[in-house]
């Protein structure tokens, strides 16, 4: 009996997938025998369009609840063109990656690798040859990461391939990839070039290398909270940003928006990432004991502010 059990047995997926098929033939068999009955040509075709619209129906929530699945168990994605250094990591989502290989892919980045081939992607941990195979015709490796000899070796002409649009992808590969819509990517900075950080927006952030939307945005999204850089290591403070960036960047502190601190409220004040509920708080109720705040040296003689924390909230405050 358990070698029956054995080789009747299915997994969940395809449980799934057979009861889905079974309740679309069951519907379609009692379709054709109510309208088998039917006199009336005209009832008779609202009855089959009735029919197929239930018959569709069922398919697209069968589709819906259990996406088509590769030999493999693997879900399938969208697919499109995409420079794995500079892509991010909601593009590697809608490519089907897991949210663990994802976090490994920026880490690798942040940490200052790059990937210089298309196949340097089949590095990426857990990635199965079905999974790469099917993203290797899409991968596009920006200029800036492409090893020099390729553009100035002897046998190279780097100017005749840009012209031409030369790829080294084959041309059934290049063909089936030109379905899909390719992504530009910013041309990236050299070594001695600088970004304004308190001015760029997230093109112009993306410009240095290893940075990509992910960390433009969030560079951006703490600048604002932060009112401004005034030194180019705060932009270290945002999670998981390279520390090769800082020599990329120029900081004008002078363009820093400052907290007033005698007006503003305790939830006011504790939306800076340099002040926390007990510090706002506290100097709330100095003010309201005291009066205003009227030089930085009167949050020395609360027990929350110690001195490496006043100095670094020093340059946002004003009074």
């Amino acid at each position: 009996m358990n070698v029956f059990r054995h080789f009747f047995y299915l997994q969940r997926n395809d449980r799934q997938a057979l009861i889905a098929l079974l309740s679309v033939m069951l519907i379609s068999i009692t379709a054709v025998i109510v309208i088998g009955k039917m006199d009336d040509s005209s009832r008779s075709s609202q009855s089959q369009a009735k029919a197929q619209e239930a018959t569709d129906s069922i398919v697209r929530f069968a589709t819906k609840q259990h996406p088509a699945y590769t030999d493999d168990g693997t879900a399938v994605h969208e697919v499109f063109a995409f420079d794995p250094n500079t892509a991010s990591a909601e593009d590697f989502e809608r490519l089907g990656l897991s949210s663990w290989q994802i976090r490994g892919i920026l880490k690798y980045r942040s940490n200052g690798g790059a990937y210089r081939t298309p196949n340097d992607f089949a590095r990426v941990y857990g990635m199965t040859k079905r999974q790469f195979e099917a993203l290797l015709p899409f991968i596009r490796i920006g200029e800036d990461y492409q090893p020099a000899s390729k553009f100035y070796g002897a046998e190279s002409d780097y100017g005749a391939r840009r012209g031409s649009g030369y790829s080294s992808v084959s041309s059934s590969r290049t063909e089936k990839a030109s379905e899909s819509p390719v992504y530009s990517y910013p041309h990236k900075i050299k070594a001695g070039e600088h970004v304004a950080v308190n001015d760029a927006d997230t093109a112009e952030l993306m410009k240095i290398p290893g940075i990509g939307i992910y960390y433009a945005k969030g560079i951006i999204r703490y600048r604002e909270r932060l009112g401004g850089f005034v030194s180019a290591r705060q932009v270290l403070e945002v999670e998981g940003v390279p520390e090769t960036i800082v020599g990329y960047l120029s900081v004008d502190a002078s363009r820093v928006r400052k907290l007033n601190i005698n007006k503003l409220s305790i939830s006011q004040l504790r939306r800076h990432p340099y002040l926390n509920f007990y510090q706002a708080e506290a100097i709330y109720d100095y003010r309201r004991k005291n009066g205003p705040i009227k030089d930085i040296s009167e949050l020395r003689l609360l027990k929350d502010f110690p001195p490496a924390e006043i100095e670094r909230i020093r340059p946002y405050l004003a009074y």
